[in-house]
């Protein structure tokens, strides 16, 4: 750490923060409506989105108010902190902040300085337990850190809260393309399956690449070898290439028939059902596990209209109502080529893919801008709490 700037000190987070215990055990009487999980803190985002009511009942009773900021002592790793812009009851698993002097300590900065790298790698240095490790505000308030003067606090917590709200809006332009993209892809696919364009999915596939699902044990990773996709890697419809398992030439080689070529289409058929992706260019050659199954999409069909029409709630509620198993649940591949797919005249296909991925490429725009604000906050804090922030 650079020498402190004119006016910054090192204290203790024990020091100027308090860890508050508000207590309220009948929360409905005294008009409090929320409850609040650590389920229901996102990583990485001061806004609470979400909560359960308290006519549904609970059995906490640590209360918080506007203007604390609550930390997830539970599993520190995840990073979840917020800042508090309404009162209700947290589970014992959240430590409720604030500032034992606002003179000292601004309420506006000390989410920021909980989201630091520093403090999460003092929550994780001093967490214990195996399977659900947690930290402790006895650990907690020994951590040290650089406090600026409050004028150049107001101005760091401006420029972040700026940042951030800047980011709430591109999040608010995501989540309503997300609606308005979905309502389309429905409302497309229950008009052309009312007017009769249907054929089985199986009639859509290229009768040389068959449906298929993948390698049943690919083994451990192999460095070098071949890439192999699982459900978990194409959580929201993009294949997040960073962490693919990749699997020895020998066993790939048995699974030839389900090899991926770029613009195949990806569905997962066992665990979470009926995710959808397709495979980028990157992935040529690569492959599967049992899984997923791959779609060829004939050449004399728009394979990114299929795409997007697999994700319809048409399409999604037959791929349901297929399901079977308890333990693991799954469809089966004969049940899924039955499954019916609105296909209009090619043309249509075109302008209708055409339209949805301009609705996805400005959503793009929207999680790189957030990206981007994120790293934005990270970088600028960083450098601030480290007494560089006067140059900024």
């Amino acid at each position: 750490m650079s020498s402190l700037k004119p006016g910054w000190k090192m204290v203790k987070f024990g020091e100027v923060v308090k860890n508050a215990n508000l207590v309220e055990r009948d929360p409905e009487t005294n008009g409090v409506e929320r409850i609040v999980g650590l389920e229901h803190i996102d990583p990485k985002n001061l806004h609470i989105r979400r909560w359960n009511s308290v006519v549904d009942g609970t059995s906490f009773t640590r209360k918080f108010v506007p203007g604390q900021t609550l930390f997830g002592k539970r599993r520190a790793y995840q990073r979840k902190v917020a800042y508090a812009e309404f009162e209700g009851i947290c589970s014992g698993d959240i430590l409720t902040f604030e500032p034992k002097n606002r003179k000292v300590l601004l309420p506006e900065l000390l989410p920021f300085i909980c989201q630091s790298d520093a403090f999460f790698d003092h929550a994780l240095d001093t967490s214990a337990g195996s399977l659900s490790p947690r930290t402790s505000w006895t650990a907690l308030k020994d951590f040290e850190f650089p406090l600026p003067p409050i004028d150049e606090q107001k101005r760091i917590a401006e420029i972040l809260w700026a940042a951030d709200e800047s980011a709430e809006a591109e999040r608010l332009v995501n989540a309503n393309l997300e609606k308005l993209l979905q309502v389309k892809i429905n409302h497309f696919a229950h008009q052309e399956a009312e007017r009769g364009n249907e054929h089985f999915l199986a009639d859509c596939i290229e009768p040389n690449r068959p449906i298929t699902y993948g390698i049943l044990k690919p083994g451990l990773n192999f460095e070098g070898g071949i890439p192999v996709v699982k459900v978990r890697d194409y959580p929201n419809g993009v294949i997040v290439l960073d962490d693919l398992l990749h699997t020895t030439p020998e066993i790939e080689k048995e699974y030839k028939r389900s090899r991926l070529v770029p613009g195949d289409i990806l569905i997962s058929i066992r665990g979470t059902v009926g995710r959808v992706a397709e495979v980028p260019p990157e992935l040529d050659g690569a492959n599967i596990t049992q899984d997923t199954a791959r779609l060829s999409i004939k050449s004399d069909l728009h394979h990114r209209y299929v795409r997007t029409i697999l994700e319809s709630n048409y399409v999604q509620r037959q791929i349901t109502a297929k399901i079977t198993g308890l333990a693991v649940q799954g469809i089966n591949i004969g049940e899924l080529r039955k499954i019916r797919i609105p296909i209009p005249d090619l043309k249509i296909q075109e302008q209708f893919a055409s339209e949805c991925i301009a609705i996805r490429s400005a959503q793009a725009c929207c999680a790189r801008s957030i990206a981007s604000l994120k790293t934005l906050v990270e970088g600028f804090f960083e450098a601030s709490v480290n007494g560089e922030g006067a140059h900024v």
